[in-house]
């Protein structure tokens, strides 16, 4: 069991780690192309998902906070409860990890730091950072182990 809050923990420090390096060689807004459809950014982030609600008025980081937290319970929980089923424990621990690396941005500096922006010519996607994407490779494992239960099922 330990091995996924191992894989968590993983995530968390390679997040934070990576969110440093930017907030150390970026001031906010700063943009390096790196490739005709890649850019290293320096945002902030005080909503959610895609800047969900980062125009109000600071209630949102308590509320995403108390959300998280209690995501972290139930993950945690589940990790416990199923340590013996790989590909959803790998998805929760993935989730998990960043879940917690996002948290921490969120209580520590009442915003998330992103900085991975991909586009192509004027179309962009939200800036992102490694808590993200981790958040949605464990989804997409948790999605799978979904669909292999219900195969086996019937």
């Amino acid at each position: 069991m330990r091995k996924w809050f191992f894989i968590s923990a993983v995530v968390v420090a390679l997040d934070l780690y990576t969110k440093h390096l930017i907030q150390q060689a970026f001031v906010f807004g700063e943009h390096l192309s790196i490739a005709s459809f890649f850019d290293l950014v320096r945002f902030h982030n005080t909503g959610a998902a895609f800047s969900f609600l980062a125009d109000e008025s600071g209630w949102q980081k308590w509320f995403f906070t108390t959300i998280t937290a209690i995501a972290v319970m139930v993950i945690t929980y589940l990790i416990r409860k199923h340590h013996q089923e790989k590909l959803f424990c790998w998805g929760l621990a993935l989730v998990l990890g960043g879940a917690v690396g996002n948290l921490y941005d969120r209580l520590t500096l009442g915003y998330v730091v992103d900085f991975i922006f991909f586009h192509i010519d004027d179309l962009y996607w939200p800036a992102f950072n490694v808590a993200d994407s981790a958040i949605c490779v464990g989804i997409g494992l948790l999605l799978l182990d979904s669909f292999k239960k219900e195969k086996q099922k019937s």
